[in-house]
């Protein structure tokens, strides 16, 4: 299982939702945060710059990794926003709390 989060600009959701439509991808986590970046990193006296974000968490067995993420990429470049980031984690396991259901079931 593979816990995958991207930071991404919310005019990019609808096409973010659409492309995992395709690929069989129902289940998301979308978070509002800032994203925070130094301009001209390195230089003396730095200032920071803000944007408003999106955070996405998309928990998937190891089958829904590379569509999910092709997909993902796919929709972020569509949408222009060069500045998204995606991450891969490896997830130990989930709990369905209505069903009770561990591991790849839960998901």
């Amino acid at each position: 299982m593979k816990l995958i989060l991207a930071v991404a600009d919310p005019e990019s959701v609808p096409r973010i939702q659409e492309a995992l439509e395709r690929v069989e991808v129902f289940r998301l986590t979308l978070s509002d945060v800032a994203s925070h970046t130094a301009r001209e990193a390195g230089a003396p006296g730095q200032t920071w710059g803000s944007r408003p974000a999106v955070r996405l968490e998309i928990a998937v067995n190891e089958g829904f990794l590379k569509p999910t993420l092709d997909a993902l990429f796919r929709a972020l470049r569509e949408a222009g926003d060069e500045r998204a980031t995606i991450y891969v984690l490896p997830l130990r396991d989930a709990i369905r709390i209505r069903t009770g259901e561990h591991g790849t079931e839960a998901i």
